[in-house]
């Protein structure tokens, strides 16, 4: 046991302090923790042999889980309204077209059934959006023409539907269930879909009237509803990582006590688990098979990036009017990452054939992809002048929270005011502004969004527009 803690914590410290390097560079966390495991793996420096697929899919599936939970939790959605169908289609008929191009192509390349050529395909399907972000932050990059909302919902929703095409494809590669298709889709989406959203509402209503003495446990009340919607999606055949998405995006949507605290703390449950899931992976996988399969994976890898992608792509976004420029970087970010390779050991477990080829051929096409698209995705964005000049810094929804806010004003709340006997989640404040104090009578209260305001009381507002701040305190 003081083994594995020492090794645990050797592996932590080295991911952190290596990100924090490598980071500059531009080269994705992903391909650091990769990395760091196959280092440490049999072939590697370590000499630690584990082969446990079993174990390393379980793993992988809880780290998957609150990966994509705080990537739900993160957006904005009244921001990304106005690119949602270009994004939400992606995320779907676009993962849909891409699997079946490299699908078909993975079987004469590598001389497979067409069923485990679109086995490949569906795993290989969905981007990741660690691996994009990190490239485009470690750049200071600003994407122009609400592209960077666009990829952030479609990497973030994507995987969910790609893990239903390999679900579905190894159904009936392997002949369990004796389902059809449309009726393990069905099951997948309507019960990830109604257990994610019936979820959802109950927790933003426990969140908003549940009040803890102890604040540390309001995210582990979050913690408790995604796993319990995760595993109620899997019981019943529906799609758990689909479920954990939506509750994601519903309660990051709503006010809620402690959400600023709750973001952070996610962010780093997030990290942990990348760091976990992208170690375990690395320690999987063993560089001495490559050799085998190493051409082929290079085919498939230029085919995804030069042909299946683009089709896919310009086939959505062409009846949005969407620039060729805006295409063709769309394009190039689909980044594969960690959820294809959680995906392909899928076929492991399922003792597929094929699975080790089919393993080691997604890990290689990974990495390609976050090596080379990773390295020259900021160079193709200044090429096609898609990078906002003015703007220093990358920024996705969650980054405007904590804006250096300049204006402070005081409102004397009146008997008619509409907020009066209101809680500040619930008083209809604009985003924009933000309540920092309560002054009521001789006593200065700490506003939380459950604190209620009252006839009389001192509201201290901040925000950046010092127009509407003025506007607001004539209401």
């Amino acid at each position: 046991m003081t083994e594995i803690l020492l090794l645990s914590g050797i592996v932590l410290l080295a991911s952190v302090l290596s990100s924090k390097l490598l980071y500059r560079f531009g080269i994705p966390t992903l391909l650091i923790f990769l990395t760091l495991g196959m280092l440490l793996g049999y072939d590697g420096i370590g000499g630690i042999y584990f082969d446990d697929s079993v174990l390393t899919q379980q793993i992988s599936n809880i780290g998957l889980v609150f990966i994509m939970f705080y990537g739900g939790f993160g957006v904005n959605w009244k921001s990304a309204k106005s690119i949602a169908p270009q994004a939400i289609l992606l995320s779907t008929v676009g993962v849909v077209l891409t699997a079946i191009f490299t699908g078909v192509f993975a079987h004469f390349v590598l001389k497979v059934t067409l069923l485990e050529g679109m086995l490949l395909g569906a795993i290989v399907s969905s981007t990741d959006a660690a691996s994009v972000f990190s490239v485009l932050r470690s750049r200071k990059l600003n994407l122009k023409g609400g592209l960077a909302p666009m990829l952030e919902i479609e990497s973030g929703s994507n995987d969910p539907v790609a893990y239903m095409l390999t679900v579905v494809i190894l159904s009936l590669i392997t002949s369990s269930g004796g389902q059809s298709i449309l009726q393990l889709l069905g099951k997948q989406i309507f019960f990830g879909l109604i257990i994610g959203i019936i979820l959802a509402v109950i927790s933003v209503f426990l969140l908003r009237h549940i009040k803890f003495e102890i604040d540390g446990l309001y995210p582990i009340l979050v913690i408790a509803i995604v796993i319990l919607g995760y595993a109620l999606s899997d019981f019943t055949g529906g799609n758990g990582f689909l479920a954990v998405y939506i509750i994601g995006i519903v309660m990051g949507n709503n006010k809620i006590p402690h959400k600023k605290s709750m973001d952070h703390f996610f962010d780093g449950v997030s990290w942990l688990m990348q760091i976990i899931l992208f170690f375990t992976l690395g320690l999987l996988v063993f560089p001495s098979q490559f050799s085998s399969v190493l051409g082929s994976s290079i085919l498939i890898a230029i085919f995804l990036v030069v042909i299946a992608r683009p089709i896919a792509v310009s086939s959505i976004l062409i009846w949005f009017k969407t620039p060729i420029k805006q295409q063709l970087l769309v394009s190039w970010v689909g980044l594969r990452g960690a959820a294809s390779i959680v995906f392909a050991t899928y076929a492991l477990t399922n003792k597929i054939p094929i699975a080790n080829e089919i393993f080691n051929t997604v890990f290689i096409i990974a990495l390609l992809s976050v090596s080379v698209q990773g390295a020259l995705l900021p160079k193709l964005a200044n090429k096609l002048d898609l990078v906002e000049e003015e703007v220093s810094e990358f920024k996705v929804f969650n980054d405007y929270e904590d804006e250096i806010y300049t204006q402070l004003i005081e409102m004397v709340i009146k008997e008619d005011s509409p907020w009066v006997d209101k809680m500040i989640m619930d008083a209809d404040i604009p985003e924009e502004i933000l309540v920092v104090m309560i002054k009521r009578k001789n006593e200065v209260i700490t506003p939380k969004g459950s604190s209620v305001i009252k006839k009389g009381d001192t509201l201290v507002l901040t925000g950046n527009n010092f127009q509407l701040l003025k506007d607001i305190t004539v209401i």
